[in-house]
C-alpha cells in the first residue's frame, strides 16, 4: 500500500488497504483487502534520497443488507463499524541496485463495531512487511509487495487468531491529464488453532484494487474505484470436510476526490457500495487517507 505520486514524490504507501480482518465466524470476512488505497497509490520513485511517511487511513461501513448464496440482498446481519490503520513507511535505495526503489512499512489496525446491540472496538492485528518497484519507462511502475499479518489484538472479536501473508503485484501508469493504478494479489493464512475448539484453516482470499483518476488540477483529483475480493471456503481440519457456506466474493464500484494540499500533505475521500457478492455483508461505506511526507525539501509540484 505504499502511496507516492511518482518521480515527484507525491502520492504515498500502498496498503492503502484496509485489509480483510476475519473474524470469529468462519463465513464472516470484513472488506475487501486493500480496498482503501487511493489514486497514485503505486505512483513511486526510483533513484531518490531515503524519506519518510506517515499515513492515517480511515473508514465507515453501514452494512444494513447481507448477500445470500444466490447473490439476492436481504436486510439481515446488518452492523455498523468504523476501521482505521496507522502507518508509517521508510522509503530507500542501494547505490549497487541503481534504478529500483524499496520500501518497509508498520501498519497498526484499528477497529469498532456496533452489531445486534452490541458495540466494541480496539487495537486489531499489526502488518508490517517491504515492498521493491522499479519503472519500465518515465510513465509507469511495476512491483511487488508481502506483508505478514500477526494473531493479535486487544479483544478476541478482533483477532483473526491467525497468522497471514498478503503479497501483491503492484502497477501505476501516468498520462499527462489521467492515471491508472492498483494490484492484484492473495491472502494466504494459517490454520487456526483455539484450545478446546476445533481447528480450522481459512480460505485464501484473491483480490484486485484498481484506481483511475483525472488530473482536473494541480489540486483536485476525482477518481473512480473498482474492488472485487473472492475468498475460498473454511476447511475444519478437525471434522476433516469443507465449512459449509462459508466462501464468499464482492465486487465494489465507488467514487472519490483526491486534495493536494502541498508537497507533503493530501487527502483523499471516496464513497463506494458493493454492486454484486456472495455470503458477505454489503459495502457501503465512506472512506479517508491522509498522507503526511518527512522532510517535505524532497518533494516538489508537477
Amino acid at each position: 500500500m505504499l502511496c507516492l505520486r511518482g518521480s515527484s514524490l507525491r502520492g504515498v504507501p500502498f496498503l492503502g488497504l484496509l485489509f480483510c480482518l476475519l473474524v470469529v465466524s468462519p463465513a464472516c470476512a470484513s472488506e475487501i483487502t486493500f480496498s482503501i488505497i487511493g489514486p497514485h497509490e503505486y505512483d513511486l520513485p526510483v533513484d531518490f534520497k531515503p524519506f519518510n511517511v506517515f499515513v492515517q487511513y480511515g473508514d465507515g461501513n453501514a452494512a444494513g443488507n447481507y448477500y445470500d448464496g444466490q447473490g439476492t440482498r436481504r436486510p439481515e446481519k446488518g452492523s455498523h463499524t468504523w476501521s482505521g490503520m496507522s502507518k508509517y513507511v521508510h522509503f530507500w535505495t542501494f547505490d549497487s541496485i541503481p534504478h529500483v526503489g524499496f520500501a518497509y512499512e508498520v501498519i497498526q489496525s484499528e477497529s469498532y463495531r456496533l452489531a445486534n446491540g452490541t458495540n466494541y472496538g480496539g487495537l486489531g492485528p499489526t502488518i508490517t512487511g517491504p515492498a521493491v518497484w522499479f519503472k519500465p519507462n518515465e510513465h509507469s511502475t511495476f512491483g511487488i509487495q508481502t506483508f505478514m499479518q500477526t494473531p493479535s489484538a486487544t479483544r478476541r472479536a478482533l483477532n483473526p487468531q491467525y497468522w497471514s501473508n498478503l503479497s501483491s503485484f503492484m502497477f501505476d501508469y501516468e498520462w499527462k491529464h489521467f492515471s491508472f493504478d492498483g494490484d492484484l494479489g492473495a491472502v494466504v493464512a494459517s490454520a487456526m488453532h483455539n484450545k478446546g475448539e476445533h481447528s480450522y484453516h481459512p480460505g485464501t482470499a484473491f483480490h484486485s484494487n484498481l484506481r483511475f483518476s483525472w488530473k482536473a488540477s494541480r489540486t483536485w483529483e476525482p477518481f473512480f474505484s473498482m474492488d472485487w475480493q473472492n475468498n475460498a471456503g473454511w476447511h475444519d481440519n478437525t471434522l476433516g470436510r469443507s465449512v459449509a457456506d462459508s466462501s464468499s466474493r464482492e465486487v465494489t464500484l465507488g467514487v472519490g476526490l483526491m486534495w493536494k494540499i502541498s508537497p507533503v500533505l493530501d487527502i483523499t475521500t471516496r464513497y463506494a457500495h458493493s454492486v454484486d457478492g456472495r455470503y458477505v455483508p454489503e459495502t457501503n461505506a465512506y472512506y479517508f487517507k491522509l498522507v503526511y511526507r518527512f522532510d517535505g525539501a524532497l518533494f516538489s509540484h508537477y
